[in-house]
């Protein structure tokens, strides 16, 4: 799988990237792997987190985890061995916990093959335990003001 240079979408909470399925992702048919969707989602945020230098190993080093509690894909169209794909990813939540969206659409034609959201929750470091109101940190990273 190749990626390429990422870009911010209008708003400045959103992330784009493109990338193109490898083959050890796809099955005998070119298809790739439901599975592998995930992965697709998880560079997307990545990217988007670095964006706000608040990637996971920050995250860590400020004393929360991240894990995601929740991921919903709503599978539209098979993505193909090495189809140009572009993968956007937008913070739509970020008080209680983070969640965040996704599409991921054929780069050429634009058309919708997937869509997703996942959920994260806080949770400190030391203690384990999960936070019900985001961390300030992450609000300060967003550059978003205190509830």
């Amino acid at each position: 799988m190749s990626t390429e240079s990422s870009v911010s979408l209008p708003g400045d909470l959103s992330i784009e990237i493109d990338l193109e399925p490898a083959f050890h992702d796809c099955d005998p048919m070119q298809v790739v792997w439901h599975g592998h969707y995930l992965k697709y989602l998880e560079i997307a945020r990545c990217a988007l987190l670095r964006r706000f230098d608040y990637d996971y190993p920050q995250m860590s080093e400020s004393g929360y985890l991240f894990p995601i509690v929740d991921a919903r894909l709503k599978y539209v169209r098979p993505l193909r061995y090495a189809q140009a794909l572009r993968v956007s990813a937008r913070i739509v939540e970020w008080e209680n916990r983070l969640k965040i969206d996704y599409e991921i659409r054929d780069a050429a034609s634009g058309e919708r093959m997937t869509r997703a959201h996942t959920i994260q929750v806080a949770v400190d470091v030391v203690s384990g335990e999960m936070l019900y109101v985001c961390p300030p940190v992450l609000r300060e990273r967003l550059g978003r003001p205190p509830a």
